[in-house]
């Protein structure tokens, strides 16, 4: 059953996870849960024995994890277990796993049935899961944003970084999950419709107050300024509006006719 009434910042409840129940914390107002209701759907606060039995089951996660380890290694299997996760009913545990190659972990089952009925799920993660389940500062100073608030990871391209205009520096551009930042996203549609009132880079523009024409060599979407590469010298934040698009050269684009 649903939790209808409302839950302040911060306090921990239960949810509908993707797996099952789990605890979380309220960390603004929610969007609106999956239309069935399987998941993200908040069930009740978490009362005193939630919490003492989420903590003892990622106590038990956090042990078993290590034994996974070991006995891995001990195999000789080329994996690294990443997180063991109960749900909050105990139903099922996930084995979160990196592995460079597919891998056979059947063997790893037996492992776990002297310490939980729990039916056991083992899931391939990628780098920025990693992130997330094992948390990380970002560049920001600040916890990174999969371990926080991101419940998706959509996809990040570089060309979001070239939209709003960084350098593309991979070290700089990249998170510590060794990806593209997730952040870029955020703001990517912002940039579009500034981008949208600016001139493409490297189109030929005239200034109305000079008169000089030249080249776009820089464009400052916040500032809806760009900067205009003349004969004479460098213009630098020209805003947009004082700009026109500079008159093709005579005959240029233009066909020859063809001999009689």
């Amino acid at each position: 059953m649903l939790s209808e009434e409302p839950h302040a910042v911060g306090t921990r409840v239960v949810v509908q996870g993707k797996r099952g129940p789990e605890v979380a914390t309220v960390r603004g107002e929610g969007q609106a849960p999956d239309p069935q209701g399987r998941y993200g759907a908040v069930l009740r606060g978490a009362s005193t024995q939630d919490l003492a039995r989420w903590e003892e089951l990622h106590r038990q996660g956090e042990d078993l994890k290590w034994l996974l380890r070991a006995r891995a290694r001990e195999r000789g299997l080329p994996v690294k277990i990443v997180a063991v996760e109960f749900t909050l009913d105990e139903s099922l545990v996930t084995v979160s796993y990196s592995a460079e190659d597919r891998i056979e972990l059947g063997s790893l089952i037996g492992e776990l049935r002297g310490h939980t009925r729990a039916r056991v799920n083992f899931a391939a993660v990628g780098p920025r899961e990693q992130a997330q389940m094992i948390g990380t500062l970002g560049a920001c100073g600040r916890e990174n944003c999969s371990s926080t608030h991101l419940q998706e990871f959509a996809p990040v391209s570089i060309r979001m970084a070239r939209d709003q205009q960084l350098p593309l520096n991979p070290e700089k551009l990249s998170g510590p999950c060794g990806r593209l930042l997730c952040c870029l996203q955020f703001e990517h549609t912002q940039y579009l419709d500034l981008l949208a009132g600016l001139p493409r880079k490297n189109a030929r523009v005239c200034h109305e107050g000079s008169g000089a024409c030249g080249k776009v060599t820089k464009l400052h979407p916040l500032a809806g300024t760009v900067d205009v590469q003349t004969d004479q010298g460098l213009l630098t934040g020209i805003p947009a509006a004082e700009l026109t698009r500079a008159p093709e050269a005579p005959g240029k684009g233009r066909r020859p006719e063809a001999d009689a």
